[in-house]
């Protein structure tokens, strides 16, 4: 049986709920609470949805979620695949592609991330300027992704496949975020986050490598999702919440538990900024 298309998972996603959003949120660890503040229209697993990977890793839990927070149309993920779990990076990025079939046009990435830059603290959030790729394999690389197929129903070029990358996360949508801070009284940090494959956690001597690489944060996934969206021609954001310290920098030693507590902790902050931010959103 061949794998769906994005168009046949947007199909089905159109057939699910009447809404139809312009914006769409990924949920990585600690922003899950905000579903407690969505007015839910239609709620699928990712399992109804064709060739959408399930997740299978604690704190994700493979939905998908039409709704409105406040007056705002949105669609949540809830949860994502990760390359370290197995899949293909074309699987990790096929929710992607099916949201830009739907008609997405915004996109927030939200993730935990362990924090590189030493004025980070657990618990801080951060808007992500700018991304360094080192998970070893280019989501773009081969010939389905630039076919006119793996886009959207309509488009008449195939996708670009030298996409410029010189601002991947979106000037005004990160100012939304920032707003949207400001106004829940909650100050965010700013930097550039770094990509690994995973799953293991990374060495004191890799962290003092990627911080002279001029990296604020460290995590495995994002950035994946944020280059075919911008090929897909999304508008993207992301906001990293710091779970805790890199190796060597902090005196704990690391673990998916110790992301999962912070997480936890934050988890109201975390819901509070994504409301707020939606709310701007939908003034624009």
């Amino acid at each position: 049986m061949n794998q769906a298309t994005p168009q046949t998972a947007a199909a089905r996603l159109k057939k699910i709920s009447p809404l139809r959003p312009t914006l769409a949120i990924v949920l990585g660890s600690g922003f899950h609470h905000v579903l407690s503040e969505l007015h839910v229209d239609k709620k699928v697993s990712y399992a109804k949805i064709p060739s959408f990977p399930k997740p299978t890793v604690s704190g994700h839990a493979g939905e998908l979620y039409f709704g409105h927070l406040g007056k705002t149309p949105v669609m949540v993920l809830s949860g994502r695949a990760h390359f370290y779990e197995g899949h293909s990076m074309e699987r990790v990025t096929f929710a992607v592609r099916a949201l830009a079939a739907f008609g997405i046009r915004d996109l927030l990435l939200t993730n935990a991330a362990g924090g590189i830059n030493p004025d980070f603290r657990r618990g801080d959030f951060m808007v992500l300027t700018d991304h360094i790729n080192l998970m070893g394999v280019n989501p773009l690389r081969g010939g389905d992704a630039t076919s006119p197929e793996a886009f959207a129903t309509g488009a008449s070029q195939p996708l670009p496949r030298f996409v410029d990358m010189t601002q991947v996360y979106d000037a005004k949508l990160g100012a939304l975020l920032f707003r949207a801070g400001k106004s829940c009284n909650l100050k965010l940090q700013r930097g550039v986050y770094l990509a690994v494959s995973g799953p293991s956690y990374e060495t004191p001597a890799e962290i003092r490598a990627f911080a002279r690489l001029g990296a604020d944060a460290v995590g495995m996934s994002t950035v994946p999702e944020a280059m075919v969206a911008r090929q897909c021609g999304l508008n993207v954001a992301a906001v990293s919440c710091i779970t805790n310290a890199a190796a060597g920098i902090g005196k704990r030693k690391l673990s998916h538990a110790e992301v999962l507590e912070t997480a936890g902790r934050v988890k109201t902050l975390a819901a509070k900024l994504l409301k707020h931010f939606v709310g701007l959103y939908g003034q624009i």
